[in-house]
This record gives C-alpha cells, sequence and structure tokens, in this order.
C-alpha cells in the first residue's frame, strides 16, 4: 500500500521537472525571440541611418577635374607662323574656342576667318573650313554663346557676320557613333566703317537684331536691325544707328555685354565703370546708371558675361577680382530697378583675361594672364575647382554644352581639354541654411523653391523654411494638445469615477487609429474653410468656456446635498457637457456681432489694415487642431498611465493629514508621475515633428518664415512628401531631401535622447516616495 503513493510522489516530481523544464525553455526561447526582435529594429533603424547618409553624402563630396588632353596648335592656321611660336606673334591669331556636347571635336576660330575642328583624341585637325561671307577680310573681335554653337564675329572693316556651329551625329553599319561639324554662316550686318574692337550681338528673332560694337577710334555704337512684312508691299528693313560715346565722357570700353531680351547694354571702362543702358525702348536707348564696379579708378573691367539666362552679369577686373551683379527693385531709379553687387567669388592672382559661364547651372569659369583657371558657383559663391595652365594668359575659354568640361587655349597656343566631374554645385552649408541673395531678390533670403519653369531657373535649397515650419507647427499642434491631453489626463485618474473612466479611456485611445490622411482630409475641406467664417467665435471659445465651467462649479457647491448626492462622486463631470455645448453656441452666437462691433464688420480685413497680418484658409491654427487631436490620445494615455500607476500609499497620506483631492493631485500625484508625463510629451514631440499627411493637406505648403498663426508653412516631412515623385534619381533635389529626412531623424533622436536623460532623472528623484 506504501508503493502507491510514492509512485504518485514520482510521477508528480517528474511531472514538474518537465514542467519546469519546458518553462525554463519556452522562457530561453522568449529571451531569445525578444532579444533578436530588438536587435533587428536597432539594426534597422542603423540601416536606414547608413542608407540616408550614404545617398546625402555625395552632396558633400568636391568637384573633380582631369586634364583630358594637351594640344601644341602647331598648324599654320591661317597665319605666317606655326601656333607653336605664338609666343612671338603679337597679334594673338585665336579669337574663339568651343567644343561639342560629347567633348569629342574641338574647334578654334581665328582671324583669318578659318575654323578649325580638332581630334580632342590626338589634336589633329579634322577639318579646316573658311568663312565664305567674309573672305579676304580680318576678324577682329569675337563673342561665344553659352551653349558653344552661336558666335559673332567683327570684321576691320566695320562688319559683323553670325556663326552657327553645329555637330551632326549619326551612327555607321558598326553602330559607333558619328560626328560630323557643320559651319552655318548668317548674313553679314554692316556696323561702321572702322575696325570694330568689341561686339554684341542678340536676336530677339528673326525680325529683330540688336547689335553693339566698339570702333577702332574708340566710338561706342547701338544699331538695331528690324524687318517688317507688310500684307501688300514685301518685306522691308529698318536699322537704326545711335551713337553712345558722348555719354562715355573719354572713358575707353574694355568690355561690353548685351543680354538676350535686348533690354539691357553694360558696358565697361578702363577706369574700373560699369555703364548701364536701358534698350527697352529701342528708339530712345538710356544712360541709367553709372557704377564704379572696381572701386578703384585705376583697375579696369577687363570682362564682361551672363551667367545662364543673361540677367546676372559677370565682372572680372585688372586685379583678377570676379564679381556677379544683377539688378533689384530700387524706386529712386528712373526705370524702377538698380544693378547691385550681388556675389563676390574667388579672386585670381592676375588680370581676369576670359569669363565663361556654365550652359546647365549658375557656375561659371574665369581665367587669368598667369594661366589659371577657376570654377566658381555664383548662387552659393562656392569656389568649385581651380585648374592651371603652364603659366601663360588664357585667351581664349569654353564652358563644354553638358558642363562636364571646359577647353582654354593660352597665349602660346597651347589647347587645353579638362573633364569635369561636378554633380552637385548648388550645395553648401550656406545655400542650405544660410541668407542667400537670389537673382531678382532685393536682399538675401531664406527661401526653397526647387524647380521653376525654364531652363535658367536658379534652384533654392534653403531648409531653413521648413525647418522653421516644421517646429511652427509644432509648437501649434503641442500648444493645443498638451493642455487638453494632460488636464484630461488628471481628471480621468483622479476624478473621475471608475466606471466612466473604463468608458472614456479607451474611447480617447481609439482615436490614435484614426489615419491621418482622413484628418487631414477633414481638416483641410471642412474644417480651415468653417473656422474661416468664425475665427472670433474660436478665439472667444477658451475664455467662455472657462468662464462657465468655473461658475458651474461655484453653482454646483450651492446646489442642496439631496441633489449632489444622486451623483455618484467622480460622475458629476457628465454635467459639464451641457455646459460646454451652451459655452459654445453663446460663441457661435456672439461671432458676428463682435465681428461688426470691433473688427470693422470683416475679421479678415481688419487683420490685414490694423496688424498687417494676412489670413490664409489654411493655416496654423487648422494645423494645430488637426494634428493636436492626433497627437492628443497618445500623450493622453500614457500620461494617464503614469498618474495612475502613482503608489496609493501617498495619495491615502496626502488625503489624511488633510489636503484636497486638486491639492493631492497637483503636489503629490502629478510631481511623482512627472518622468511618465515628460515621456509623453516627448514622444507626442517626435509624432508631430514626423507627421506628413495632414500638413500636407492641411496648409498651403507656402515655405515661408512667418510665427503668425493665421499663416501657411511647409515642413520638412511634407516637402519630402511633396518633391520626391518628381526628384531625379540621384540628382541634387534628391539628395537634399535625404539630407531633410536626415535632419528629421537626428532632431527626433537627440530630442528622446534628451527626453530619456531628463525622464531618468525625474524618475530618480521621485523613486524613494
Amino acid at each position: 500500500m506504501t508503493a502507491l503513493p510514492k509512485l504518485k510522489d514520482n510521477k508528480r516530481a517528474a511531472f514538474d521537472a518537465f514542467s519546469l523544464k519546458r518553462r525554463r525553455l519556452v522562457d530561453k526561447a522568449a529571451r531569445i525571440v525578444i532579444t533578436l526582435g530588438g536587435i533587428s529594429i536597432i539594426l534597422s533603424i542603423l540601416a536606414i541611418l547608413v542608407f540616408i547618409t550614404l545617398e546625402v553624402y555625395p552632396l558633400w563630396e568636391a568637384a573633380k577635374a582631369e586634364l583630358a588632353g594637351r594640344f601644341e596648335l602647331n598648324k599654320p592656321l591661317g597665319i605666317s607662323s606655326p601656333l607653336a611660336n605664338l609666343a612671338s606673334v603679337p597679334d594673338f591669331p585665336i579669337l574663339g574656342v568651343g567644343v561639342d556636347e560629347y567633348r569629342q571635336i574641338g574647334f578654334v576660330i581665328t582671324k583669318d576667318g578659318l575654323v578649325d575642328f580638332i581630334s580632342l583624341k590626338d589634336g589633329n585637325t579634322l577639318k579646316q573650313v573658311p568663312l565664305k561671307k567674309i573672305e579676304g577680310k580680318k576678324i577682329t573681335s569675337s563673342l561665344g554663346s553659352l551653349d558653344n554653337q552661336k558666335y559673332t564675329l567683327g570684321t576691320d572693316d566695320g562688319y559683323i557676320l553670325p556663326v552657327e556651329i553645329n555637330f551632326k551625329v549619326s551612327f555607321n553599319d558598326n553602330e559607333e557613333k558619328v560626328i560630323e561639324p557643320e559651319l552655318v554662316e548668317g548674313e553679314p550686318i554692316k556696323v561702321d566703317a572702322l575696325t570694330l574692337t568689341h561686339v554684341a550681338y542678340k536676336a530677339l528673332d528673326d525680325d529683330t537684331k540688336g547689335i553693339a560694337a566698339v570702333t577702332s577710334d574708340g566710338r561706342l555704337v547701338f544699331l538695331l536691325e528690324q524687318t517688317t512684312r507688310p500684307l501688300v508691299e514685301g518685306e522691308k528693313k529698318e536699322v537704326s544707328k545711335y551713337d553712345l560715346t558722348p555719354e562715355l565722357k573719354g572713358s575707353i570700353v574694355t568690355a561690353i555685354a548685351l543680354d538676350q531680351f535686348l533690354d539691357n547694354l553694360y558696358v565697361g571702362t578702363k577706369r574700373g565703370e560699369l555703364h548701364h543702358w536701358d534698350i527697352r525702348d529701342k528708339a530712345n536707348p538710356k544712360l541709367v546708371e553709372v557704377i564704379d564696379a572696381t572701386e578703384n579708378p585705376e583697375t579696369a573691367i577687363t570682362a564682361l558675361g551672363f551667367i545662364i539666362g543673361d540677367r546676372s552679369l559677370i565682372v572680372g577686373d585688372e586685379t583678377g577680382n570676379v564679381s556677379t551683379w544683377f539688378q533689384v527693385e530700387d524706386k529712386t531709379s528712373p526705370i524702377g530697378r538698380r544693378l547691385k553687387k550681388a556675389h563676390v567669388l574667388s579672386s585670381h592672382n592676375g588680370l581676369v583675361t576670359a569669363v565663361a559661364s556654365s550652359p546647365r547651372d549658375r557656375g561659371l569659369i574665369s581665367a587669368d594672364s598667369k594661366g589659371g583657371i577657376i570654377l566658381n558657383y555664383s548662387t552659393s559663391e562656392r569656389k568649385l575647382l581651380e585648374l592651371q595652365g603652364e603659366g601663360y594668359p588664357i585667351k581664349a575659354l569654353a564652358f563644354a554644352p553638358k558642363a562636364d568640361g571646359a577647353v582654354a587655349v593660352d597665349e602660346r597656343g597651347t589647347f587645353y581639354d579638362w573633364r569635369i566631374e561636378n554633380p552637385h554645385p548648388e550645395i553648401n552649408l550656406k545655400a542650405l541654411f544660410g541668407k542667400v541673395w537670389y537673382e531678382g531678390y532685393s536682399k538675401p533670403e531664406y527661401v526653397w523653391q526647387s524647380t521653376g519653369g525654364t531652363d535658367d531657373f536658379e534652384p533654392k535649397f534653403s531648409l531653413t523654411p521648413l525647418a522653421y515650419g516644421t517646429f511652427k507647427g509644432t509648437f501649434y499642434a503641442l500648444l493645443f494638445a498638451i493642455p487638453l491631453a494632460i488636464l484630461g489626463a488628471i481628471c480621468v485618474s483622479q476624478f473621475m469615477h471608475p466606471s466612466l473612466k473604463n468608458i472614456i479611456k479607451p474611447v480617447i485611445e481609439i482615436m490614435a487609429a484614426l489615419p491621418t490622411v482622413v484628418l487631414g482630409f477633414l481638416a483641410g475641406l471642412w474644417m480651415a474653410p468653417l473656422i474661416e467664417k468664425m475665427v472670433p467665435a474660436v478665439f472667444m471659445m477658451p475664455l467662455v468656456l472657462t468662464i462657465m465651467t468655473l461658475v458651474a462649479v461655484f453653482l454646483w457647491r450651492f446646489l442642496p446635498k439631496s441633489v449632489r448626492g444622486r451623483f455618484k462622486d467622480g460622475t458629476e463631470l457628465l454635467l459639464l457637457i451641457p455646459v460646454f455645448i451652451l459655452g459654445i453656441q453663446i460663441c457661435l452666437w456672439l461671432n458676428q456681432p463682435v465681428e461688426s462691433l470691433l473688427l470693422g464688420g470683416d475679421f479678415k480685413a481688419w487683420l490685414f489694415d490694423k496688424l498687417g497680418l494676412q489670413y490664409d484658409q489654411r493655416n496654423a491654427l487648422i494645423v494645430g487642431f488637426a494634428m493636436g487631436f492626433a497627437v492628443i490620445p497618445i500623450i493622453f494615455t500614457i500620461s494617464d498611465d503614469a498618474l495612475s500607476n502613482v503608489p496609493k500609499h501617498l495619495i491615502s497620506g496626502s488625503l489624511a493629514l488633510g489636503a484636497t483631492r486638486w491639492q493631492t493631485a497637483i503636489k503629490v500625484v502629478l510631481p511623482t508621475a512627472s518622468a511618465g508625463i515628460f515621456s509623453a510629451i516627448m514622444i507626442g514631440f517626435g509624432r508631430v515633428v514626423g507627421e506628413t499627411m495632414i500638413v500636407l493637406m492641411a496648409t498651403g505648403n507656402t515655405p515661408i518664415m512667418d510665427w503668425s498663426i493665421f499663416n501657411g508653412f511647409r515642413a520638412l516631412s511634407a516637402n519630402i512628401a511633396v518633391e520626391i515623385p518628381e526628384a531625379p534619381h540621384g540628382g541634387t533635389l534628391y539628395r537634399v531631401l535625404f539630407l531633410a529626412a536626415l535632419l528629421l531623424f537626428l532632431v527626433t533622436f537627440l530630442v528622446n535622447t534628451g527626453a530619456e536623460i531628463v525622464r531618468m532623472r525625474l524618475r530618480k528623484k521621485y523613486a524613494q516616495l
């Protein structure tokens, strides 16, 4: 009989041992799964961070250049002595240089009217084409275009010849690329009887052409050729010629530039003066200003040119300084605008001999008398590259059509071909976070405008207004959410009856499940138009509701105990619901009378006239309500849990010592739960900073810097959502958007790290209570 209990005890012991072993295995497996899950999350975050960093890193890579070819132009090229001996030739024969878009064929234009096409593989001359329409004439001046295609040549007998150099691309039977150069000559135009030392030519269309030229006797002339085609008569040409020399007042012209719109003529002089003529009225060219561009009468302007778009003027001088100028609004000017020096670029060690601008962006290259070439980016004033020849003055200079190279010829006839890798010239810290003076703006500003409607658009990549908008939206959202969420949590956890708490808390938590796209849709299309009609009522509601709540609480104390006793402790708060409804209705009733009596009958007009603020329908007020609504459940839930987990003995001790429930909640419970509440606020902050859809749909997405609650803004997250679908992969905009994402990541990480440090200190401070 004694063996049976022992057997049962042995089975029970074996079963307990098996259960313990199984429990240990389950615990170990759970520990491994949880550990692996945590590690995988950390690795995933690190992988995301690494990926974003790798996408951003190329923005900071320096431009690179490689000398792809160096050739001695040692063939006659239409002159008596070979170019190998050009150092001894006083009249340098080469006036222009260029290259095709594939950088396989270069060309030079000589004074004897020849265009030589040169293979950039070996330096051999592929083709020599004479300019037949000025055969027998000597070319004395030239001016090239941005794309290396159109050139204007001035002759020794006062003519100008427009020339276009094209490259036809085809493929042979072996699918090899074949590039065939082609020279197209325009019609010569008679400008003067004397030699033209400087020329500038622009054609608005086939019917309107403008020419500015300097003659060998120092005269400055402007010629306008207009063609009309009446229905009855044949084609008719009208030529108007203006002598602008008297307005130079004896200054010797050293450089001229004529914009593509035939609106402005700029002339640089030996005394460092920059003369600006307004030629929009073609019948009356008007000198509008003379500027001391070099700030030294002994320093001559030696080179003029335009940045792509012909609105920013490049000025190079005798001391090696290079700057860009453009017109800004000025009411004191007779034309309403004045030329201002906007950007000072890296200077040379010698006289600036030539400038050329990029046909793709706001970059430019400038050369000097010591063989140096500098690549700058105008907008950011960033020095990208410095190239060096062999110490001889650079006489001709050109950018490759794709801005991936440059060609130059020095005084000794050495032809240089550089390959340039410069994918992100627009970016530096100043362009991203500093004030930049953009073309056409009256002063340096923070601007985000990534795209435009024309090829000569100046990208504006300042992240400052986007960061500003992010914190503006965060501020107004938390201003609305924090008081409601924390006070609501105090009310629910400390004063409300458990039966009501068990209903209200889940309802508020369910609010967090609402898709933000729905909230943004409702805010942008329903709330914004609604609030626009009742702004005075909205601003009256906090005051009116507070007063009515205090009055209701005051009256509640005077009710008979028999009436108050019918309500369970903590359920009387439901009586505030009709008070709130009545208060809101009162504010709506008062909206129109207040607007009529105090605000002149139109709130928006009053706001603009009295305070200078403009009311946008989708503004920070709407975003504050919508994002606040989205973040309230998070802050409320975490705060309520923190408040509810305060040890009961602290609350009981406080009440036993005679403190009221309100005093206990504020002076005992709230400080003890402060670590959890602070964590709730920081989590809410992170939620708001990263919010995308509400900000995208409920604001005007205007990247402005204004703290007005009545204006819209654009946040970093919304900007990424708006811009990334249109951003070319690997382009500057694409990488700048990843930089914005990296900034959001870092801000959230730093704030959460700081919040955790503060939370731990608060927890340690109140842990021993």
